[in-house]
């Protein structure tokens, strides 16, 4: 699995420079390239908000 983006531990920014930066917060990915482990643990859907709405199909693998 290349990046689970759906994860609410994923986080992509990008740069003034244009950079893309890929990273979990919880640094359980793998570092180069950057990748989500297969199965990985620490797996939780992203919220939409606050008010725990989630977003449709993001857990489905």
């Amino acid at each position: 699995m290349p990046v689970n983006a759906s994860c609410r531990h994923y986080v992509m920014q990008t740069t003034r420079g244009g950079d893309k930066i890929e990273r979990c917060k919880l640094g359980a990915n793998e570092q180069l390239p950057f990748a989500c482990p297969d199965g990985c643990v620490f797996f939780e859907d992203r919220r939409i908000s606050s008010t725990g709405w989630q977003i449709p199909g993001a857990g489905a693998r």
